[in-house]
């Protein structure tokens, strides 16, 4: 069973180890997530996730409030969106569904605020099994944009009927 669990500096050469990973990289190899220092705050627009599997790390999920964030990474945002970051740690727990239970869950956990209209993700345009992914679990293509240099795919998954209160 996967549960999600507040990251914390605990975590820290997880982190750093995982993002050696080849498969990691793959799907995002520009980011320096500064993990140092990024445990130690606490900004009301994110959470980072560790998801474990039976008291095991197996992977991490960020969600923002991309209105808020600092950095403006994505440009002019609604207020009500959120974004999501997820990868699995280790090779071996690819395709054996804990993505799709760590995203279901993530996207659980957006939506539990009822302002909130949907979710945007950014995959690398190179990275088809991601857009895969993210098309099984119901995200829409919406454009292809230049994020500081790299190329990605922009989705989102708007708010079902049956999650609106």
């Amino acid at each position: 069973m996967i549960h999600l669990r507040q990251a914390t500096i605990g975590d820290l050469e997880l982190l750093r180890y995982w993002d050696t990973k080849q498969h990691v990289i793959d799907c995002d190899p520009d980011d320096d997530w500064k993990w140092e220092r990024e445990l130690g705050r606490n900004p009301i627009w994110r959470e980072q996730l560790i998801a474990d599997l039976d008291g095991t790390p197996i992977g991490f999920i960020q969600i923002i409030g991309p209105y808020q964030e600092e950095t403006r990474y994505w440009g002019n945002v609604e207020r009500n969106k959120r974004a999501v970051d997820i990868w699995i740690g280790e090779v071996e727990n690819l395709n054996k569904g804990y993505g799709t239970a760590m995203m279901n869950m993530a996207i659980a956990r957006c939506f539990e605020d009822p302002k909130v209209t949907g979710i945007l993700i950014d995959p690398l345009k190179t990275n088809v099994n991601a857009h895969r992914f993210y098309e099984r679990l119901g995200f829409e293509f919406l454009e292809e944009r230049d994020f500081y240099g790299t190329m990605c795919l922009v989705y989102e998954l708007n708010r079902r009927p049956a999650q609106r209160n």
